[in-house]
């Protein structure tokens, strides 16, 4: 685009508007050229950066949150690039876009029309950096007929690791420019985002992690390099609706940055951010021994994403700090001689049903030694026994209230029982009446009680572990 256009260009509601400009390409652009759009609707204005993409090309991205009209105008440092002006008519949206995911309350998530979102993660860190086409479009293929709707992913890579392409200029350990970006690199990450979005998958994008151990030098950059590297992010990325923030992953593993640094990087991408979208910082430790998590009741984290072994403590975190608890780690299904790594099907299975059941939400990962790679490290093929039963999971937690905890006081309970073997089941319900369903939780069959129940009763059980009792009001 150049210049002014003709007729407003037409953009669906939470959909992605793209300007493209031509300007100076000498010298170092990322550096040395600055350029923004302010869009405005009615009284109101939004100002989003744009970034340099290589060989002159600029370009500018743009998610319009209301439907009408829209008009821009630009703002550059280089003169053909500066008052570019256009307008856009935006129209309702499509059947399959519900927006990006919002907190809707204390405990829960919803898309911006309303629809109610539950996190069911896993995690595929370097997905996108293997090379092999091939293998995108199996783990792709994987998560289309997996019942995971947000994946979490990192944009730079770890030590011992070869990419084909990086963040940055260059393919040498201890040799990359961080003052120029790949070009490459991002439109290919850029496509793998977009087609999750497709799948009706959340992008949770890992922006800095500690394992590089000073390789490509990565995890220590300066604060001016990590201010640089997520502007340029946020302004390829930040218009995808399907896109979360992770300012770090396993934060207190790296040594080169202290807690007030995480604080005014995660305000830094608040001010930059102009859609607000999800954004958290997610914890290392060693898990099974202590947990030193996040202070979340700071404004700059959306919800709390967390690593620890115990799902039961969800519902404690989420009352300590009234934001939605995302257990991001709580272990993987594999084989491998790492204590975290050799969950079975069944633990990783009752794992998620404690955090579920208590008001938060989990994440699934796995790594077994025939798997090469893991799917935790690059995705490709699940073959665990755990994703079919947090499928299952995820129907019973769909068939209930949209805040599980909050309606206890309405008449609906799920109570995990987990590794227990009871003879029975307490209930003390209000005197309404009320159906029971006994849910095992492995096999993943409901079974309703006979009769209706009210005030304090038994519920006989089977002599068996791994059930769920589900109350609900009758109607």
């Amino acid at each position: 685009m150049t210049g002014q256009t003709d007729q407003p260009i037409a953009v669906e509601r939470w959909g992605l508007h793209e300007i493209t400009l031509t300007g100076p390409s000498s010298g170092n652009p990322f550096l040395d050229v600055e350029l923004t759009a302010t869009f405005q609707h009615r009284n109101r204005q939004v100002t989003v950066d744009g970034f340099y993409d290589g060989e002159g090309t600029y370009r500018i991205r743009f998610s319009p949150d209301e439907e009408g009209r829209w008009t821009f105008r630009t703002a550059s440092s280089a003169a053909e690039l500066d008052g570019q002006t256009g307008e856009l008519s935006v129209t309702p949206p499509g059947p399959d876009n519900h927006g990006p995911v919002r907190v809707a309350g204390p405990r829960t998530f919803r898309y911006a029309d309303g629809t109610r979102h539950e996190s069911f993660g896993t995690t595929c860190y370097h997905w996108t950096h293997t090379g092999d086409r091939a293998h995108e479009e199996e783990t792709l293929a994987s998560l289309a007929a997996s019942p995971f709707n947000k994946v979490r992913m990192c944009l730079l890579p770890t030590g011992g690791m070869r990419p084909p392409r990086l963040a940055f200029v260059g393919d040498e350990p201890g040799q990359l420019d961080k003052t120029r970006f790949d070009p490459a690199f991002f439109a290919h990450f850029e496509e793998r985002v977009l087609d999750l979005q497709r799948l009706g998958i959340e992008a949770d994008l890992i922006l800095l992690h500690p394992y590089d151990k000073g390789e490509w030098g990565v995890d220590n950059m300066t604060p001016e390099e990590d201010r640089r590297f997520i502007r340029y992010v946020v302004a390829r990325l930040g218009a995808f609706r399907n896109v979360w923030w992770s300012m770090a992953n396993e934060f207190d593993f790296n040594t080169a940055k202290t807690m007030a640094d995480w604080d005014e990087l995660l305000q830094y991408l608040q001010r930059i951010d102009p859609y607000r979208r999800l954004a958290s910082i997610h914890n290392g430790t060693a898990m099974y021994v202590h947990a030193t998590l996040y202070d979340f009741s700071k404004p700059w984290t959306t919800h709390q994403s967390i690593q620890h072994w115990d799902g039961r403590l969800a519902e404690e975190w989420c009352q300590r700090h009234p934001k939605p608890v995302v257990i991001d780690e709580i272990g993987y299904e594999g084989d491998i001689e790492r204590r975290w790594g050799n969950l079975s099907g069944l633990e990783l299975t009752r794992r998620f049903w404690y955090t579920m059941a208590g008001g938060g939400h989990a994440g699934h990962g796995e790594c077994f030694v025939d798997s090469k790679p893991a799917w935790i490290s690059a995705g490709g093929r699940l073959v665990g026994e755990s994703p079919a039963r947090i499928a299952f999971l995820r129907s019973v937690m769909a068939e209930g209230p949209a805040d599980w905890i909050a309606a206890r006081d309405e008449g609906y309970r799920l109570d995990y029982l987990g590794e227990r073997r009871y003879a029975h089941h307490d209930l003390d319900l209000s005197d309404h009446e009320h159906t029971v369903d006994l849910i095992d939780t492995w096999e993943m069959t409901v079974t309703r009680l006979s009769g209706r129940y009210r005030g304090r009763c038994r519920i006989p059980l089977p002599d068996r572990t791994d059930l769920a009792v589900r109350v609900r009001r009758a109607r």
